[in-house]
């Protein structure tokens, strides 16, 4: 399932959303302020961030600002959190970016439903070809190409790429490939993935260094 971060500062509303996401199959951080919720950013980037707009230390407006102006993260899909009183605030929300908003108080089946409509919908826009120069990876055809010759990769090793190349030129930790391509419940160690990224580069040819390794950190393609 998804990796949803959410910036709440008021702990009872933060615990009732990170529980009800859980519950739901989910992986989910909290945090109180803006601060470390960006710390958190820069280790792994989530699938979906919650974000509410009256936090201690910055505006949840300029939060989202930030994320759509970053290359990193301005793909991620923001749901804005929002007290009835501040509607003015939230206009300013959707205009800087964000994909939806919740008015508090809300039911847990809607936080849910919400995040689960998001979650499909940005997942319906990923793209069927990805491409790197003479690279491309068919997703409707399940289809690898290097410069018009077809090649065989295991199924893990096709997820990896696509992985790779829907993320051209994003450093991804191993934390964040360990659970988009091997599952949440996967318990192996990281050495799997170098192990994988081996045979692939192996696969790629010329195209495999193309993925560096980024020191205690993870992979890049680009």
């Amino acid at each position: 399932m998804a990796l949803v971060y959410i910036i709440e500062d008021d702990e009872n509303i933060r615990e009732i959303e990170k529980f009800a996401l859980q519950n739901a199959g989910h992986d989910v951080c909290g945090f109180s302020c803006a601060k470390d919720f960006y710390k958190k950013v820069k280790e792994e980037i989530p699938d979906l961030c919650l974000v509410d707009i009256m936090l201690p230390d910055e505006n949840g407006n300029e939060i989202v600002r930030k994320m759509r102006s970053g290359a990193d993260t301005r793909k991620i899909p923001i749901i804005m959190v929002t007290a009835k009183t501040t509607e003015l605030d939230l206009v300013k929300g959707l205009e800087n970016g964000a994909d939806d908003y919740i008015k508090k108080p809300f039911s847990v089946m809607e936080l849910i439903s919400r995040v689960k409509a998001l979650l499909r919908r940005t997942e319906d826009k990923k793209p069927n070809l990805l491409t790197l120069d003479g690279l491309s990876v068919n997703d409707e055809k399940h289809e690898v190409m290097i410069d018009g010759a077809a090649i065989e990769l295991t199924y893990k090793e096709y997820e990896l790429l696509s992985l790779f190349l829907l993320n051209k030129g994003i450093v991804l930790s191993r934390d964040t490939i360990l659970r988009q391509v091997w599952g949440t419940d996967y318990e192996g160690e990281s050495r799997t993935i170098d192990m994988h990224v081996k045979t692939l580069r192996q696969k790629l040819l010329s195209y495999g260094n193309r993925i560096r390794t980024v020191r205690n950190v993870g992979y890049v393609i680009e």
